[in-house]
């Protein structure tokens, strides 16, 4: 399968511009997620590789071939809008087709592909039926069809999930991964949903205001993130963050804010003495609602005092909304077990090396491993 290279492309709309410098190389076969807010720039990136955005600097090529400034007929690419799409009046055997017959394709070719497609989606009892009589998730089955007959160099998925209920998204978010990788066409894939972009991609690229933010596979945006937005972004629930000071006292490094007191492992030290104020990160999935007194904890365990404001139960693990002193709101998963009801006074555990620290610029100045 073709790569795709993107070589320092920005894009701008009058004196705005929306993507700057986005320099990366879409690997062979890869499904590479961009994710990112609204107005982050990551559907106008998928629109230039289409082409139906032209780009203002920069070069985008496909199988290395040049194709900034091909018409999007000749691009060789297929793509799959949060939009189906689908023509009303034509059964899914007709607007599986379609784009085949413009094309002049041999009816005997078009068969093939319209049947072998119809079978790696489970289309092939629904051929003679029309759009409205057909599911969201079938529709956007016969979306993922029409783009797959073509059988182009490179899939292009602009949020294609958008429109479905969360049973369905979480079935089709299985059903796109199966599929890519099965037939190891190279992909770029669109979303603002980071579980989506956590379970789909082979390497993930966040961005903000068009500028990029962090490339990596998930688990590393998730264990290392590189800034303040990176990790507030990945990981549901969000990260925790608390502004403070580092502090040392009898050479140990400490974070301290009011309410919260975290003393730093070594291996963070290096970096997050050179700085005097930071912001501490931890997830909620780190944090752990502590039963013993505070004399037992052991040396790299710091308790935080709270009172519980909200439990949210959501079968499994529920969240513990929790005040600390200061103002700081905190959230802690946990288990069922043993939970606390809202007004109680609990001691959260914060393990150290779960921490991340952030300079007032927001990139990370220590990251845990």
């Amino acid at each position: 399968m073709p790569s795709v290279t993107f070589d320092h492309v920005r894009k701008s709309f009058g004196d705005a511009t929306v993507v700057e410098d986005f320099d990366l190389v879409v690997a062979d076969g890869e499904l590479l997620v961009l994710v990112g807010g609204s107005g982050s720039g990551k559907s106008t990136i998928l629109r230039m590789v289409a082409g139906l955005e032209e780009v203002t600097s920069g070069t985008i090529r496909i199988d290395a071939n040049d194709v900034t400034q091909l018409p999007p007929r000749e691009r060789d690419v297929a793509m799959v809008f949060q939009d189906y799409g689908l023509y009303p009046h034509m059964t899914v055997r007709e607007n599986l087709s379609l784009g085949l017959r413009i094309r002049k394709i041999a009816a005997t070719e078009i068969d093939r592909r319209v049947t072998w497609a119809a079978g790696m989606l489970g289309l092939a009892p629904l051929l003679e039926r029309k759009p409205k009589q057909l599911s969201g998730g079938q529709r956007q089955r016969v979306a993922m069809g029409r783009a797959m007959v073509r059988e182009p160099k490179v899939f292009l998925f602009d949020e294609p999930l958008s429109n479905l209920d969360a049973g369905l998204r979480a079935q089709m978010r299985i059903e796109i991964g199966g599929l890519q990788r099965r037939l190891k066409t190279t992909t770029i894939y669109v979303t603002h949903d980071q579980v989506e972009a956590m379970t789909l991609g082979d390497r993930i690229v966040v961005l903000a205001d068009g500028r990029i933010q962090q490339i990596g596979r998930p688990i590393d945006l998730y264990r290392a993130p590189v800034n303040r937005f990176v990790a507030g972004f990945i990981g549901t629930p969000p990260m925790n963050f608390v502004e403070g000071t580092l502090r040392e006292e009898n050479g140990q490094l400490s974070f301290i804010a009011a309410g919260v007191s975290v003393k730093l492992p070594h291996d963070k030290t290096a970096k997050a003495e050179r700085a005097d104020t930071a912001t501490l990160g931890i997830r909620p999935e780190d944090l752990r609602l502590d039963s013993s007194a505070a004399g037992a904890l052991g040396s790299l365990v710091d308790a935080v005092p709270g009172r519980v404001v909200l439990v949210e139960r959501l079968g499994g693990t529920s969240h513990v909304h929790f005040d600390v002193e200061g103002g700081s709101r905190l959230m802690a998963s946990v288990s069922n077990d043993q939970l606390p009801d809202v007004g109680d006074t609990i001691r959260v555990r914060v393990p150290p090396e779960r921490v991340h620290l952030f300079g007032s610029d927001g990139n990370a100045i220590s990251n845990s491993t």
